[in-house]
Protein backbone atom coordinates (compact mmCIF):
# COMPACT_ATOMS: atom_id res chain seq x y z
CA UNK A 1 0.00 0.00 0.00
CA UNK A 2 3.00 2.42 0.94
CA UNK A 3 4.24 1.80 -2.35
CA UNK A 4 1.24 2.46 -4.42
CA UNK A 5 0.36 5.47 -2.54
CA UNK A 6 3.99 7.07 -2.90
CA UNK A 7 3.91 6.52 -6.39
CA UNK A 8 0.79 7.84 -7.08
CA UNK A 9 1.57 10.85 -4.99
CA UNK A 10 5.01 11.65 -7.02
CA UNK A 11 3.18 10.95 -10.21
CA UNK A 12 0.50 13.51 -9.86
CA UNK A 13 2.99 16.51 -8.46
CA UNK A 14 4.22 15.43 -12.13
CA UNK A 15 8.00 13.77 -10.94
CA UNK A 16 9.76 11.84 -13.44
CA UNK A 17 8.05 8.29 -13.96
CA UNK A 18 11.62 7.05 -13.36
CA UNK A 19 12.46 8.44 -10.05
CA UNK A 20 8.22 8.16 -8.86
CA UNK A 21 8.77 4.39 -9.18
CA UNK A 22 12.47 4.05 -7.75
CA UNK A 23 11.01 5.68 -4.63
CA UNK A 24 8.40 4.19 -4.61
CA UNK A 25 10.28 0.74 -4.09
CA UNK A 26 12.44 2.96 -1.87
CA UNK A 27 9.05 3.28 0.07
CA UNK A 28 8.37 -0.77 0.68
CA UNK A 29 12.05 -0.97 1.11
CA UNK A 30 11.60 0.82 4.08
CA UNK A 31 8.82 -1.60 5.80
CA UNK A 32 12.36 -3.70 6.71
CA UNK A 33 11.76 -6.61 4.19
CA UNK A 34 14.56 -6.33 2.01
CA UNK A 35 18.36 -4.15 2.63
CA UNK A 36 18.70 -0.92 0.44
CA UNK A 37 21.82 -2.73 -1.30
CA UNK A 38 18.95 -4.93 -3.34
CA UNK A 39 17.65 -1.97 -5.32
CA UNK A 40 20.93 -0.59 -7.06
CA UNK A 41 21.30 -4.83 -7.55
CA UNK A 42 17.42 -6.01 -9.40
CA UNK A 43 18.03 -2.64 -11.51
CA UNK A 44 21.38 -3.67 -13.35
CA UNK A 45 20.41 -6.88 -13.39
CA UNK A 46 16.97 -5.55 -15.14
CA UNK A 47 19.10 -4.18 -17.84
CA UNK A 48 21.23 -7.04 -18.36
CA UNK A 49 19.87 -8.32 -22.13
CA UNK A 50 21.46 -7.97 -25.22
CA UNK A 51 18.25 -7.50 -26.60
CA UNK A 52 17.91 -4.37 -25.01
CA UNK A 53 20.85 -2.84 -27.43
CA UNK A 54 18.35 -2.39 -30.03
CA UNK A 55 16.63 0.12 -28.45
CA UNK A 56 19.10 2.55 -28.53
CA UNK A 57 20.13 1.49 -32.16
CA UNK A 58 17.10 1.55 -33.84
CA UNK A 59 16.26 5.49 -31.96
CA UNK A 60 19.77 6.60 -34.24
CA UNK A 61 18.59 4.75 -37.28
CA UNK A 62 15.45 7.05 -37.08
CA UNK A 63 17.39 10.32 -36.11
CA UNK A 64 19.81 9.36 -38.57
CA UNK A 65 17.19 8.54 -41.39
CA UNK A 66 15.26 11.76 -40.23
CA UNK A 67 18.51 14.01 -40.89
CA UNK A 68 19.05 12.22 -44.07
CA UNK A 69 16.17 14.19 -46.27
CA UNK A 70 14.08 11.08 -46.23
CA UNK A 71 10.89 12.60 -45.08
CA UNK A 72 10.40 14.72 -48.52
CA UNK A 73 11.22 11.37 -49.84
CA UNK A 74 8.46 9.21 -48.15
CA UNK A 75 5.89 12.17 -48.98
CA UNK A 76 6.96 11.99 -52.67
CA UNK A 77 6.48 8.47 -52.89
CA UNK A 78 3.29 8.41 -51.04
CA UNK A 79 2.16 11.45 -53.67
CA UNK A 80 3.08 8.99 -56.43
CA UNK A 81 1.52 6.47 -55.00
CA UNK A 82 -2.20 8.10 -53.36
CA UNK A 83 -2.00 11.71 -54.35
CA UNK A 84 -4.44 11.46 -57.21
CA UNK A 85 -6.99 10.29 -55.13
CA UNK A 86 -9.96 11.95 -53.91
CA UNK A 87 -8.99 14.22 -50.76
CA UNK A 88 -5.34 13.28 -52.17
CA UNK A 89 -3.12 15.38 -49.87
CA UNK A 90 -5.04 14.18 -47.02
CA UNK A 91 -4.08 10.52 -48.06
CA UNK A 92 -0.57 11.74 -48.83
CA UNK A 93 -0.51 12.17 -45.35
CA UNK A 94 -1.78 8.77 -43.87
CA UNK A 95 0.02 6.95 -46.08
CA UNK A 96 3.62 8.96 -45.51
CA UNK A 97 2.84 7.78 -41.76
CA UNK A 98 2.65 4.42 -42.76
CA UNK A 99 5.57 4.24 -44.73
CA UNK A 100 8.07 6.24 -42.24
CA UNK A 101 6.17 4.10 -39.71
CA UNK A 102 8.66 1.59 -40.88
CA UNK A 103 11.82 3.79 -40.69
CA UNK A 104 11.13 5.21 -37.28
CA UNK A 105 8.59 2.42 -35.06
CA UNK A 106 8.28 6.08 -32.80
CA UNK A 107 4.71 7.56 -32.91
CA UNK A 108 6.43 11.04 -31.74
CA UNK A 109 9.16 11.07 -34.28
CA UNK A 110 6.29 10.60 -36.92
CA UNK A 111 4.25 13.48 -35.44
CA UNK A 112 7.18 15.75 -35.80
CA UNK A 113 8.24 14.72 -38.94
CA UNK A 114 5.09 14.50 -40.92
CA UNK A 115 3.12 17.37 -39.01
CA UNK A 116 5.26 20.18 -39.86
CA UNK A 117 5.13 19.35 -43.54
CA UNK A 118 1.55 18.40 -43.69
CA UNK A 119 -0.61 20.63 -41.31
CA UNK A 120 0.26 23.81 -43.32
CA UNK A 121 -0.22 22.50 -46.53
CA UNK A 122 -3.28 20.94 -45.63
CA UNK A 123 -4.37 24.11 -44.59
CA UNK A 124 -3.75 26.39 -47.80
CA UNK A 125 -5.75 23.48 -49.63
CA UNK A 126 -8.53 24.47 -46.99
CA UNK A 127 -9.00 21.86 -45.10
CA UNK A 128 -9.07 23.11 -41.22
CA UNK A 129 -6.55 23.55 -39.13
CA UNK A 130 -7.70 20.96 -36.65
CA UNK A 131 -8.79 18.39 -39.09
CA UNK A 132 -5.31 18.23 -40.39
CA UNK A 133 -3.61 18.39 -37.10
CA UNK A 134 -6.47 15.70 -35.92
CA UNK A 135 -5.53 13.46 -38.96
CA UNK A 136 -1.70 13.62 -38.21
CA UNK A 137 -1.89 12.51 -34.93
CA UNK A 138 -4.57 9.70 -36.04
CA UNK A 139 -2.24 8.41 -38.69
CA UNK A 140 0.87 8.57 -36.23
CA UNK A 141 -0.29 6.25 -34.40
CA UNK A 142 0.01 3.65 -36.98
CA UNK A 143 4.19 3.97 -36.05
CA UNK A 144 4.55 2.02 -32.79
CA UNK A 145 2.45 -0.69 -34.93
CA UNK A 146 3.86 -1.33 -37.83
CA UNK A 147 7.41 -3.25 -37.53
CA UNK A 148 10.12 -2.29 -36.76
CA UNK A 149 8.64 -0.89 -33.39
CA UNK A 150 10.56 0.62 -30.81
CA UNK A 151 7.29 -0.04 -27.92
CA UNK A 152 6.89 -3.90 -29.51
CA UNK A 153 10.84 -4.67 -28.60
CA UNK A 154 10.27 -2.97 -24.96
CA UNK A 155 7.16 -4.94 -24.64
CA UNK A 156 8.65 -8.19 -25.25
CA UNK A 157 11.27 -7.58 -22.98
CA UNK A 158 8.92 -6.77 -19.69
CA UNK A 159 6.58 -10.06 -20.71
CA UNK A 160 9.85 -12.28 -21.30
CA UNK A 161 7.37 -15.04 -22.56
CA UNK A 162 6.76 -13.75 -26.33
CA UNK A 163 9.54 -12.91 -29.13
CA UNK A 164 9.56 -9.89 -30.78
CA UNK A 165 9.67 -11.35 -34.42
CA UNK A 166 6.09 -12.93 -33.44
CA UNK A 167 5.03 -9.68 -32.68
CA UNK A 168 6.76 -7.45 -35.38
CA UNK A 169 4.27 -10.38 -37.69
CA UNK A 170 1.70 -9.69 -35.62
CA UNK A 171 1.30 -5.75 -36.25
CA UNK A 172 1.74 -5.50 -39.85
CA UNK A 173 -2.11 -6.42 -40.26
CA UNK A 174 -3.86 -4.10 -37.36
CA UNK A 175 -1.72 -1.45 -39.00
CA UNK A 176 -2.29 -1.73 -42.56
CA UNK A 177 -6.22 -1.57 -41.30
CA UNK A 178 -5.98 0.92 -39.74
CA UNK A 179 -4.17 3.13 -42.69
CA UNK A 180 -7.35 1.21 -44.75
CA UNK A 181 -10.00 2.61 -41.85
CA UNK A 182 -8.81 6.58 -41.99
CA UNK A 183 -8.18 6.19 -46.04
CA UNK A 184 -12.18 5.44 -46.21
CA UNK A 185 -12.72 7.89 -43.72
CA UNK A 186 -11.21 10.57 -45.65
CA UNK A 187 -12.60 9.62 -48.57
CA UNK A 188 -16.15 9.49 -47.81
CA UNK A 189 -16.29 12.16 -45.04
CA UNK A 190 -14.17 15.37 -46.51
CA UNK A 191 -16.26 16.19 -49.33
CA UNK A 192 -16.06 20.07 -49.35
CA UNK A 193 -12.25 19.59 -49.25
CA UNK A 194 -11.27 17.37 -51.64
CA UNK A 195 -9.70 19.47 -54.12
CA UNK A 196 -8.22 17.66 -57.49
CA UNK A 197 -4.17 17.91 -57.27
CA UNK A 198 -2.43 18.31 -60.30
CA UNK A 199 -0.83 14.64 -61.15
CA UNK A 200 2.39 13.71 -61.47
CA UNK A 201 3.91 12.38 -64.85
CA UNK A 202 5.02 9.10 -65.64
CA UNK A 203 8.79 10.38 -65.14
CA UNK A 204 8.25 12.33 -61.94
CA UNK A 205 6.63 9.07 -60.46
CA UNK A 206 9.30 7.03 -61.34
CA UNK A 207 11.70 9.56 -59.75
CA UNK A 208 9.75 9.55 -56.63
CA UNK A 209 9.48 5.40 -56.31
CA UNK A 210 12.89 5.42 -56.36
CA UNK A 211 13.79 7.90 -53.98
CA UNK A 212 11.54 6.41 -52.05
CA UNK A 213 12.48 2.78 -52.33
CA UNK A 214 15.80 3.55 -51.48
CA UNK A 215 15.05 4.27 -47.74
CA UNK A 216 12.47 1.38 -47.79
CA UNK A 217 15.04 -1.32 -48.17
CA UNK A 218 16.10 -0.92 -44.49
CA UNK A 219 12.87 -1.71 -42.79
CA UNK A 220 12.18 -4.51 -45.51
CA UNK A 221 15.56 -6.15 -44.78
CA UNK A 222 15.27 -5.80 -40.53
CA UNK A 223 11.76 -6.81 -40.89
CA UNK A 224 12.24 -9.42 -43.04
CA UNK A 225 15.63 -10.53 -41.08
CA UNK A 226 14.36 -10.96 -38.06
CA UNK A 227 10.86 -12.92 -39.07
CA UNK A 228 12.95 -15.31 -41.10
CA UNK A 229 15.40 -15.92 -38.25
CA UNK A 230 18.46 -14.64 -39.55
CA UNK A 231 19.32 -12.41 -37.57
CA UNK A 232 18.71 -10.96 -33.75
CA UNK A 233 16.79 -7.44 -33.57
CA UNK A 234 20.00 -5.97 -32.06
CA UNK A 235 22.02 -7.22 -35.14
CA UNK A 236 18.94 -5.80 -37.55
CA UNK A 237 19.27 -2.28 -35.96
CA UNK A 238 22.75 -2.37 -35.80
CA UNK A 239 22.92 -2.68 -39.63
CA UNK A 240 19.76 0.00 -39.87
CA UNK A 241 22.30 2.23 -38.19
CA UNK A 242 24.73 1.70 -40.59
CA UNK A 243 22.48 1.81 -43.53
CA UNK A 244 21.31 5.06 -42.65
CA UNK A 245 24.53 6.57 -42.07
CA UNK A 246 25.44 5.43 -45.71
CA UNK A 247 22.22 6.34 -47.31
CA UNK A 248 22.50 9.80 -45.59
CA UNK A 249 26.40 10.48 -46.65
CA UNK A 250 27.41 8.59 -49.57
CA UNK A 251 23.44 8.49 -51.78
CA UNK A 252 21.66 11.30 -50.89
CA UNK A 253 24.52 13.29 -49.66
CA UNK A 254 22.17 15.76 -46.83
CA UNK A 255 23.68 14.23 -44.06
CA UNK A 256 26.91 16.33 -43.09
CA UNK A 257 29.95 14.43 -40.74
CA UNK A 258 29.26 17.76 -38.49
CA UNK A 259 25.76 16.79 -37.88
CA UNK A 260 26.57 13.31 -36.43
CA UNK A 261 27.16 14.55 -32.62
CA UNK A 262 24.18 16.41 -32.35
CA UNK A 263 22.31 13.25 -33.85
CA UNK A 264 23.79 11.20 -31.49
CA UNK A 265 23.34 13.13 -28.52
CA UNK A 266 19.65 13.53 -29.41
CA UNK A 267 19.32 9.54 -29.73
CA UNK A 268 21.54 9.58 -26.44
CA UNK A 269 19.15 11.45 -24.64
CA UNK A 270 15.82 9.81 -25.98
CA UNK A 271 17.30 6.33 -25.29
CA UNK A 272 18.19 7.15 -22.11
CA UNK A 273 14.65 8.53 -21.13
CA UNK A 274 13.33 5.13 -22.35
CA UNK A 275 16.53 2.92 -20.53
CA UNK A 276 15.98 4.43 -17.16
CA UNK A 277 12.35 3.59 -16.83
CA UNK A 278 12.89 0.40 -18.02
CA UNK A 279 15.78 -0.41 -15.56
CA UNK A 280 13.56 1.20 -13.08
CA UNK A 281 10.08 -1.18 -14.04
CA UNK A 282 12.76 -4.27 -14.05
CA UNK A 283 13.97 -3.50 -10.40
CA UNK A 284 9.64 -3.15 -9.86
CA UNK A 285 8.34 -5.78 -11.28
CA UNK A 286 11.07 -8.17 -9.67
CA UNK A 287 9.72 -6.72 -5.91
CA UNK A 288 5.71 -6.80 -6.67
CA UNK A 289 6.34 -10.77 -8.09
CA UNK A 290 8.30 -11.21 -4.70
CA UNK A 291 4.90 -9.55 -2.79
CA UNK A 292 2.59 -11.54 -5.29
CA UNK A 293 0.86 -8.27 -6.42
CA UNK A 294 0.37 -9.34 -10.04
CA UNK A 295 -1.30 -12.53 -8.37
CA UNK A 296 -3.52 -10.37 -6.14
CA UNK A 297 -4.46 -8.08 -8.89
CA UNK A 298 -5.19 -11.34 -11.51
CA UNK A 299 -7.48 -12.83 -8.81
CA UNK A 300 -9.59 -9.66 -8.04
CA UNK A 301 -10.38 -8.94 -12.09
CA UNK A 302 -11.11 -12.48 -12.88
CA UNK A 303 -13.44 -12.59 -9.72
CA UNK A 304 -15.51 -9.94 -11.71
CA UNK A 305 -14.76 -10.37 -14.64
CA UNK A 306 -15.95 -13.84 -16.85
CA UNK A 307 -15.59 -12.87 -20.48
CA UNK A 308 -12.13 -12.44 -22.34
CA UNK A 309 -13.70 -9.50 -24.38
CA UNK A 310 -14.87 -7.65 -20.88
CA UNK A 311 -11.42 -8.19 -19.63
CA UNK A 312 -9.73 -6.65 -23.12
CA UNK A 313 -12.26 -3.41 -22.91
CA UNK A 314 -11.44 -3.33 -19.06
CA UNK A 315 -7.49 -3.45 -19.92
CA UNK A 316 -8.21 -0.49 -22.64
CA UNK A 317 -10.17 1.79 -20.71
CA UNK A 318 -7.09 1.27 -18.01
CA UNK A 319 -4.41 2.07 -20.47
CA UNK A 320 -6.58 4.80 -22.02
CA UNK A 321 -6.73 6.50 -18.62
CA UNK A 322 -3.07 6.20 -17.63
CA UNK A 323 -2.16 7.33 -20.76
CA UNK A 324 -3.90 10.85 -19.88
CA UNK A 325 -0.90 11.81 -17.53
CA UNK A 326 1.90 9.44 -18.51
CA UNK A 327 3.64 8.94 -22.25
CA UNK A 328 2.29 5.73 -24.19
CA UNK A 329 5.84 4.23 -23.32
CA UNK A 330 6.17 5.13 -19.85
CA UNK A 331 2.15 3.92 -19.29
CA UNK A 332 3.02 1.10 -20.77
CA UNK A 333 5.88 -0.07 -18.33
CA UNK A 334 3.90 0.53 -15.56
CA UNK A 335 1.00 -1.55 -16.36
CA UNK A 336 2.80 -4.25 -18.15
CA UNK A 337 4.11 -5.95 -15.35
CA UNK A 338 0.88 -5.80 -12.97
CA UNK A 339 -1.45 -7.03 -16.16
Amino acid sequence: MITGVTLLALLAIGAPVAFAIALGIVAYISTGTFGIDLLPQRIFAGMDSFTILAIPLFVLAGELMNASGITSRVINLANALVGHAKAGLAQVNIWSSVIFAGLSGSAVADTSAIGRIFIPSMEKEGYPRDFAAALTAASSVIGPIIPPSIPVIIYALITTNVSVPALFLAGIVPGVLLAIALSVYVRFFVKNHAKPRERMNMGEKLKAIWNGLIPLFMPVFVIGSILAGIVTPTEAASFAVFYALVVGLFVFRELKPGDLPAIFAGAMRDSSSILIIMATVAAANWFMTFAGIPQTVSKFVLGYVDSPVTFLILINLMLLAVGLVLEGIAAMLVLVPIL
